[in-house]
């Protein structure tokens, strides 16, 4: 189910930094904060969804608010640079490099914020190795992520990208659980926060219904193409003239009837 979080993030946030890209002044942007909001939500939620399977023997666990939510605000605005980076960037290579490592550095930043926010009974530890590697899947993904919003445009091939991104952004989660180590230190009293029950599931309902949401409002709206032929065609399309017939005089003209044959 996180795996299909991160997917529907990803195929949503392509697709429209593929739709801004076609697009220009305010339509662009609104394009890339759609799509930085998709991605971003798209990674909180397989997060946190992956997280309601986590359990530590010997204790329970609590979720500090203030830092979730921030958790989620960060990977939205780190991920949001990214996409604007390339959305808006002359010169493709650079702007690329720079994008997939920021969104990649906002993927990380999200896991490890949302990490910070556990409250148990003990200490977290974590494995340096496996904390590099995983902010390396991510910033690979990332690059290879915005690197397919470039130069892919069929529906078919972003949907392919999307699912190599999911694989790819639960591959950077999964690694960094597999650096997590608890030492238990048993102890009497209730932890401070709120159960995942509690919090982080309602939240992660009501960002995955955002999610299908905003992608039934992508799928619906014409694109910058579909938008050009409509107005082409109205431009196009022939208005009938308008019969009148001139007036003798200043006073008011009269409209002359042809009279019908009723059979």
């Amino acid at each position: 189910m996180s795996y299909l979080m991160a997917v529907i993030g990803a195929a949503l946030g392509l697709r429209c930094t593929v739709r801004a890209l076609s697009a220009t002044g305010r339509s662009r942007r609104n394009w890339l904060i759609t799509a930085a909001s998709a991605i971003g939500t798209g990674i909180w939620t397989m997060h946190f969804v992956a997280m309601l399977g986590f359990a530590v023997r010997g204790t329970d666990i609590r979720y500090n608010v203030p830092l979730t939510i921030l958790s989620l605000v960060v990977a939205m605005l780190v991920v949001g640079a990214g996409v604007f980076c390339v959305g808006y960037g002359r010169n493709r290579t650079p702007a690329l490099l720079i994008g997939g490592l920021a969104t990649g550095l906002g993927v990380a930043s999200m896991h490890y914020l949302g990490m910070a926010a556990l409250r148990l009974h003990g200490t977290v530890h974590y494995d340096p190795l496996l904390v590099a590697l995983s902010v390396a899947i991510a910033v690979v993904a990332a690059t290879a992520a915005l690197w397919a919003a470039l130069n892919i445009r069929s529906a078919i091939a972003v949907a392919f990208a999307s699912l190599v991104m999911g694989a790819a952004v639960s591959s950077m989660h999964y690694t960094g659980m597999l650096a997590v180590g608890v030492d238990v230190s048993p102890a009497e009293g209730s932890l401070p926060g709120a159960t995942a029950m509690q919090f982080i599931f309602p939240l992660a309902v009501g960002l995955g219904s955002y999610l299908f949401v905003t992608s039934a409002f992508v799928a619906l709206s014409p694109t910058a193409g579909e938008h050009a032929a409509y107005t082409s065609a109205q431009r196009m399309e022939p208005t009938a003239p308008v019969a009148t017939t001139p007036s003798n005089g200043p006073g008011p003209s009269t409209a002359r009837t042809t009279p019908t044959a009723t059979a």
